[in-house]
C-alpha cells in the first residue's frame, strides 16, 4: 500500500529546474532508495515529500491527503511525529548534549523531561552511543554523532524515515554500521525509509531504487513501473 506519493513534481530556483515531473511512490514498510549523481534533484524530491518545501507543480500525498496543502504549522508538526529525518552532517545542536539532542523531539511534543530521558536512553543504548549521552556533539566521531542523530529521528516511532547521504560524511566501516543499524531499527519499527544516496553500496541496502537525473525519474524497477501507472 503506497504511503507517500509525489505526482510530477516541479521545483525551480531561479532558473534552475531542480525537479521536472519527478513520480515516485514509497509504500508502507519499505526501504526505497533513490540514486543519482549530483545535483540530479534528490535532495530537492526529498524536501518536497517531507514538506520542508513546496512544489511548483505536482502534488505531494501522505497516506491518501495532500500534504502541499497543508499549512507549515501542519506540515511542522508532521515532522516532530509522523516523519523523521536524518541529514548527511547530522544537524545536532552543538550547545546540547548527546541525551538531549536525542530527547529534543519528544520535549517539544510535551513530553515530561524524565520520560524522554529514558527513551533517549533506550535509543542511544541501542545504536551503542549510550556512553557518550553526556557529551556534546562536537565531542563525537562522525560515525557516533550518525549514530545520535539516527536515534533522534526514530524516537518518536515515526512511520517515515527520511535518510539524506546519511553515510556521505562516513568512511566505509561507520557507513556499514550506520546502515545496518538503521535497517535494523525500522524493520522492527515498520517505520518506510525514503534513502536519498549516490553510493550503491548503499542503496544495495534498499528493497528497491529509482534513480533520478536532471530532476526527473529515469530508471525504474518493474514493481515501481506497476506503482506509477496506476497513478
Amino acid at each position: 500500500m503506497s504511503l507517500l506519493t509525489a505526482r510530477g513534481l516541479h521545483k525551480t530556483y531561479g532558473k534552475t529546474e531542480a525537479l521536472r515531473g519527478a513520480t515516485v511512490d514509497l509504500r508502507e514498510g519499505e526501504i526505497l532508495a533513490v540514486t543519482g549523481a549530483s545535483g540530479s534533484g534528490k535532495s530537492t524530491l526529498l524536501h518536497c515529500l517531507a514538506g520542508i518545501v513546496t512544489p511548483d507543480e505536482g502534488a505531494v500525498l501522505y497516506d491518501g491527503r495532500r500534504l502541499n496543502t497543508y499549512d507549515e504549522n501542519r506540515r511542522t508538526e508532521l515532522r516532530r511525529t509522523d516523519f523523521g529525518i536524518v541529514f548527511q552532517f547530522g544537524q545536532l545542536i552543538p550547545e546540547l548534549s548527546v541525551l538531549d539532542n536525542v530527547a529534543l523531539p519528544l520535549l517539544l511534543a510535551g513530553a515530561s523531561r524524565g520520560e524522554t530521558h529514558r527513551r533517549a536512553d533506550e535509543w542511544l543504548e541501542r545504536f551503542g552511543v549510550r556512553g557518550q549521552r553526556e557529551l556534546r556533539p562536537g565531542e563525537l566521531s562522525g560515525g557516533q554523532a550518525q549514530r545520535a542523530a539516527l536515534a533522534r529521528a526514530l524516537i518518536t516511532r515515526p512511520r517515515v524515515v527520511f535518510a539524506d547521504e546519511p553515510t556521505g560524511a562516513l568512511d566505509s566501516l561507520a557507513g556499514e554500521q550506520m546502515m545496518t543499524a538503521l535497517v535494523h531499527a525500522v524493520r522492527e519499527t515498520g517505520a518506510a525509509v525514503l534513502l536519498i544516496t549516490h553510493d550503491a553500496q548503499v542503496a544495495a541496502y534498499a528493497d528497491r531504487e529509482v534513480q533520478l537525473a536532471d530532476g526527473a525519474v529515469t530508471a525504474l524497477g518493474q514493481d515501481q513501473e506497476a506503482a506509477n501507472s496506476e497513478l
